[in-house]
């Protein structure tokens, strides 16, 4: 007897109730946006625009946009420690932001309110971890958010290539003692994030738990204190790290290293094929680079 193959319409696919496709930006709040863009141009990215009414600059590299805000009456900004960046801010790419956004609300999310001036775009968003946001884009295909918000900036490249290949791969979230359950059931019910079994890992970190997103494009990894931490915490629970994934991660080590970036090199932790961490800087900003 032969069986027959199933159909494709019959394979269960992961549900992504609000059309999450991937990540449109990452946004950095800081005071110091000089220094903190000099970091991200040794990273590859590259300055293409600036905000039309308030100090914020887009950076791009391949298909990622990253956002620093410093825009000194949002309280993101004005409530950084000694001008250290944070992470304020995920965008994710959805079908219908309206539907995404209200579905949200319906959950439990607590709504950001619009600020938006005349003749700018309003982006839903929700609250997220400490100060940060969830914002959701539906304008990433054809037309884009950038090009009602932002000035191109003259003679720049709009698309520079990504240093060695590097999209996003995913967000390291800081989260308290214990907390890990509520914040796998946060994502899980909000999003439709997806737990990866622990024996599954990625990169060099083997510390934390790990999501999919139901789009499968990135990861979430949440990441508790360690128990002999005599506070019990290490910081508020916050976003603080973005991964990088790369085809060939000695490669883009060498050619980070090569533009001024310094790699974490100790016994326990090392770059190595699998991935590489660099060194903070500024006080809280490092990188992750994940074989992909």
């Amino acid at each position: 007897m032969t069986l027959n193959k199933p159909h494709r319409e019959d394979v269960p696919e992961m549900p992504n109730r609000l059309g999450i496709a991937g990540i449109e930006f990452i946004e950095y709040a800081t005071s110091r946006p000089q220094a903190l863009g000099q970091v991200l141009e040794n990273m590859g990215f590259r300055p293409v625009a600036r905000h039309r009414s308030r100090e914020v600059t887009l950076y791009r590299q391949g298909d990622m946009n990253l956002v620093v805000n410093a825009n000194p009456d949002d309280a993101r900004v004005s409530g950084t420690v000694d001008g250290e960046p944070v992470i304020s801010a995920v965008a994710f790419r959805v079908q219908d932001a309206l539907k995404a956004h209200t579905r949200c609300l319906e959950l439990g999310a607590w709504g950001v309110p619009s600020q938006a001036q005349a003749m700018e775009l309003h982006i839903p968003a929700i609250h997220g971890p400490g100060r940060s946001r969830f914002y959701f884009v539906d304008r990433w295909q054809e037309f884009s958010i950038y090009d009602i918000d932002f000035k191109p900036i003259p003679t720049v490249d709009q698309h520079p290539p990504a240093l060695s290949g590097m999209s996003y791969f995913g967000v390291v979230q800081y989260i308290g003692a214990g907390r890990s359950a509520d914040w796998l059931t946060y994502y899980e019910h909000m999003f439709d994030f997806v737990s990866i079994p622990d024996e599954e890992r990625f990169g060099i970190l083997p510390k934390g738990k790990l999501m999919k997103s139901p789009c499968g494009s990135f990861l979430w990894q949440l990441v508790e204190p360690d128990p002999w931490m005599e506070s019990g915490d290490e910081g508020p629970e916050c976003l603080k790290r973005i991964g990088f994934g790369v085809s060939d991660v000695g490669e883009a080590v060498k050619a980070l290293k090569a533009h001024g970036v310094e790699f974490v090199e100790s016994t326990q932790l090392h770059p190595e094929d699998r991935g590489a961490l660099t060194r903070s800087v500024l006080g809280s900003v490092a990188f992750e680079l994940v074989h992909k």
